[in-house]
């Protein structure tokens, strides 16, 4: 298999992945934890900023275009759901990811590179919750209560996420490397 249909093959992959990553959730307030983040950072790292981005792109579009990949099903309805700024910060915060563990490749770099990704996934996903609710939705809640309903009460659950993905990438990057894989291409 040449290098290129293998990156499609898991830039597919990892679009699923995500799409059954928010399938496990836990209710916590306005959103859910999921897994659709951890799934997201293991594309940057293993996919790299282009492909990991794809997989991402790829999922957020499946769902805008009506397939129920989203945790609340799917379609351009989302647009004005809290969560649809995560939804949109998982491209970016892959392309991050993926930039920052192309060239340099240690589980402290990881987890640097994770830590960043997560936080442009948050600076996009809280101000989009907090337009929907306030300007869509008309709830009224301050910038206080939105930063805890949409980013705080996920932070212990996101550390987990990405202690996981630096024990688990590495092992599975070694073996796409040794099978020929070249990421950024």
């Amino acid at each position: 298999m040449n290098g290129k249909t293998q990156r499609l093959i898991l830039t597919g992959m990892f679009a699923a992945l995500t799409a059954a990553g928010a399938f496990f959730k836990i209710p916590l307030g306005v959103l859910s934890l999921t897994l659709q983040t951890f799934m997201t950072a293991l594309a940057g790292v293993l996919l790299g900023r282009k492909w990991g981005a794809t997989s991402q792109l790829v999922y957020v579009l499946l769902g805008l275009i009506g397939v129920p990949v989203f945790t609340q099903g799917g379609g351009l309805g989302y647009l004005v759901q809290p969560s649809m700024g995560f939804l949109f910060g998982l491209i970016p915060a892959a392309w991050v990811i993926g930039a920052l563990t192309e060239q340099k490749f240690s589980r402290g770099r990881l987890v640097l590179a994770c830590v960043a990704g997560m936080a442009v996934l948050y600076l996009i996903g809280v101000p989009y919750m907090y337009a929907v609710l306030n300007l869509y939705m008309g709830k009224g809640m301050g910038l206080w209560a939105v930063l805890w309903s949409g980013a705080v009460v996920y932070l212990p659950g996101e550390a987990l996420k990405i202690a996981a993905v630096a024990l688990l990438a590495p092992p599975v990057r070694n073996a796409l490397e040794r099978h020929s894989w070249q990421r950024s291409s």
